[in-house]
């Protein structure tokens, strides 16, 4: 038991180069893929990352099952990870080389077809997504942004003056309406 538990099935040194190795390819891959992966999960997405996690764990571990390796590869993931972040944040030209930048997917009300297609984001999801936020329609949007984590965010349009007077108008109708209801009572 104490052998499979502690003694590890590969070399150190080959556990934490296939670990570097893995979460190098990681990073490039779901870069290439787009921000779309990360931050607007379909069911689809969702299982092709868990599918990729499982696919790259032997690749990691090896011909290695004990506890200690298991545990040593997930310490050197997040070490590895760990300074990753801090270099990128003490680095932001690299940073942004490496994470791109944020694509405006609707820009003074106009919705850019052109870049939805390329993010692979459909006008239903970003319909879903604006609905989220609490906003009823794009038609509601002036902005929304794709940021680099793949988050939407939505501004909403401010009303024109037609329409606060058609809203004060409509407020009025009805304090009016109450008033007259509550005449009608008393005869």
């Amino acid at each position: 038991m104490y052998q499979d538990l502690f003694v590890l099935g590969i070399p150190l040194a080959e556990k934490l180069v296939r670990t570097l190795c893995v979460y190098a390819f990681l990073l490039v891959g779901l870069r290439l893929a787009g921000k779309r992966e990360l931050g607007q999960l379909n069911p689809f997405d969702l299982v092709v990352l868990l599918l990729l996690s499982n696919t790259v764990q032997n690749a990691i571990i090896g011909n290695d099952n004990s506890l200690a390796g298991g545990v040593l590869g997930a310490s050197a993931l997040l070490v590895i990870n760990w300074v990753v972040v801090r270099y990128l944040y003490n680095h932001p030209v690299v940073a942004r080389w490496f994470e791109g930048d944020a694509d405006m997917l609707i820009e003074s009300g106009k919705v850019h077809d052109v870049r939805l297609k390329r993010e692979l984001i459909t006008h239903a999801e970003l319909e879903a997504a604006a609905r989220r936020q609490g906003i009823d329609g794009l038609h509601q949007v002036q902005t929304c942004r794709l940021e680099i984590g793949g988050a939407l965010t939505f501004v909403p349009r401010a009303p024109t003056d037609a329409e606060m007077r058609h809203k004060e108008l409509l407020e009025h109708f009805d304090v009016l309406s109450k008033r007259l209801a509550v005449l009608e009572a008393r005869r």
